[in-house]
């Protein structure tokens, strides 16, 4: 992989047309789109309140598709979660540029909800690697 080319964003537009075509559509009455983002504000301050007094100009991304489809295997089998389809980026990336996206269809608010929040909690904890690069 190039550490220096990034991908282009999916159009969600488009995700969403595929996923209404999908023969579990019928069976989804919500979806659900997560679209994380790299932030000038370094992740141990937003999480931890730790200060250093930086800001982040960017990020190194990278991921272990193994894992990210075998955590998109156990998300499915979450009761209500009917459809996922995950994009991840990879690369150097800048303040702005979209890290990933996650689609989970689903039947009902709480199941949607539980399926998008296990899958991004899982990708972001045992998938990814995230290097901040500090301005």
């Amino acid at each position: 992989m190039d550490m220096n080319s990034k991908k282009p964003s999916p159009s969600m537009e488009a995700w969403l047309k595929e996923a209404k075509a999908d023969p579990q559509a019928a069976q989804v009455g919500m979806f659900l789109v997560h679209n994380g983002v790299v932030r000038e504000t370094p992740k141990a301050l937003v999480r931890q309140g730790i200060d250093d007094g930086t800001t982040v100009k960017g990020m190194l991304f990278s991921y272990d598709a193994v894992k990210v489809d075998a955590a998109i295997e156990e998300a499915k089998k979450l009761e209500g979660v009917f459809y996922i389809k995950v994009w991840l980026n990879e690369g150097r990336l800048e303040v702005g540029d979209d890290i990933m996206y996650v689609l989970i269809g689903g039947d009902i608010r709480p199941n949607v909800i539980n399926g998008l929040q296990f899958l991004v909690e899982k990708i972001k904890t045992q998938c990814v690697s995230e290097i901040e690069e500090k301005a």
